[in-house]
């Protein structure tokens, strides 16, 4: 039998990634973020308290078989990989790199990179979502106000019904939040209940008075 190559025995198998079936899916929005546009210092105390909730409720809906995807911004570099942008993001300063560091994807997590604002425009989020046999998302990450909303906006248009802790959001403003999980809630029949609040069972319609 004639001796392989070295190149050859270097390269790795190619081999089908299989995906898990579930019935609900978490799906987290540019946590892995510089944060380097206008206003982004008054996001980050926010973004930062939203990090450290949906830290805690990804460690809950893990052990209760809930697979997470994230869906984050490519900033841009069309060259990047998710790897790249992570670890862009872990090396900066202060609550920057805190936050990336505090929600690495775990090695089962998936990711995707997605080109503008909605985490399903130009991605393949809701083939990944039907090939797992999704039914339900639960929608956090930055901003409540911008691409959070944009992205409850395209799953309820595909059918997805949708849990949006508001723990796991921030905004600029507190007001600018209110106004987004009130609009998600009335407008895409969103739950918008904190994640302290219980299993988060999707209850349409229902807002949380004064969200944190």
């Amino acid at each position: 039998m004639p001796r392989q190559t070295p190149a050859a025995d270097a390269q790795p198998a190619l081999r089908a990634t299989p995906l898990p079936h579930a019935e609900r899916v978490l799906v987290l929005v540019d946590f892995i973020n510089p944060l380097d546009f206008p206003g982004a210092e008054r996001l980050l105390p926010g973004a930062l308290r939203a990090a450290r909730a949906t830290a805690r409720l990804k460690q809950r809906l893990a052990q209760a078989g809930v697979p997470a995807i994230y869906a984050n911004d490519h900033y841009g570099t069309w060259h990047a990989e998710f790897s790249d942008v992570l670890r862009a993001c872990q090396a900066l300063p202060g609550p920057r790199g805190q936050i990336a560091r505090l929600l690495a994807p775990a090695p089962q997590d998936l990711t995707i990179l997605k080109p503008r604002h909605s985490a399903f425009f130009a991605t393949p989020l809701d083939l990944l979502l039907r090939q797992m046999q999704a039914r339900e998302i639960v929608l956090v990450g930055l901003a409540a106000d911008m691409c959070v909303q944009l992205s409850t906006a395209e799953a309820y248009m595909h059918g997805y019904s949708a849990w949006v802790p508001s723990d796991c959001t921030a905004a600029e403003t507190p007001e600018a939040k209110r106004r987004a999980l009130r609009h998600m809630a009335t407008v895409m029949k969103c739950d918008v209940r904190a994640s302290t609040a219980g299993a988060g069972r999707t209850r349409a319609g229902r807002v949380v008075a004064q969200p944190g």
